[in-house]
């Protein structure tokens, strides 16, 4: 009973620590930071706008701690199958990593991750997701990806923020697994086209 109540306890203690990492950042109503990243799209780098990517409708910017690892791998792939659903919305997904660009070239690209759907952009040195409020990690010495090759960069928090073409932030999504973390994201963009 007591090994229970202490499972229990660590438990809750874990989910109150994940809910909290998303109130550490910038807040529905807040004015998002306007960032440039350099990016990669289906393997083919680009530089991308967010100020460019707000005028065509609102933008989907999902931090995540590194490419090719467990669950960033699920949320690319689950950004990918709804890719069209976020389109139909009129949205533009980005997902930002601590990846180097050529990390991001190989993810973008990847059938089984994003699948040239969406973008992915290269925050070396984590300032974007910094100005965004959110926590960002040293590397760790010996971390390797799922396909067994070193990871030598640091790591952003996972959170999602749903921006509006004038560059408030209607949504933080935070402390949910990666699939939900989409699943939220998607929810939000379709209720802005209703309410729109």
């Amino acid at each position: 009973m007591k090994r229970l109540l202490t499972l229990g306890l660590i438990a809750g203690l874990s989910v109150g620590l994940m809910s909290t990492s998303a109130f550490a950042a910038l807040k529905e109503g807040d004015k998002a930071p306007v960032f440039n990243l350099e990016a990669s799209l289906a393997g083919k780098p680009f530089n991308f706008s967010l100020a460019e990517s707000l005028k065509k409708g609102p933008v989907v910017v999902y931090f995540y701690p590194s490419a090719y690892t467990g669950g960033c791998n699920i949320q690319a792939h689950t950004f990918s199958v709804n890719s069209e659903k976020f389109a139909a919305a009129g949205a533009t997904v980005i997902g930002v990593s601590l990846d180097s660009i050529e990390r991001l070239n190989d993810f973008s690209a990847d059938p089984e991750y994003c699948a040239g759907k969406f973008a992915v952009g290269s925050d070396v040195g984590g300032k974007v997701a910094r100005s965004f409020e959110l926590n960002v990690r040293e590397a760790a010495e010996g971390k390797v990806d799922s396909r067994g090759k070193a990871i030598e960069h640091g790591f952003a928090e996972r959170t999602t923020f749903i921006i509006t073409p004038d560059g408030k932030i209607a949504a933080t999504i935070g402390g949910v697994t990666p699939a939900e973390n989409v699943k939220a994201a998607l929810e939000k963009v379709q209720q802005l086209v209703k309410a729109g």
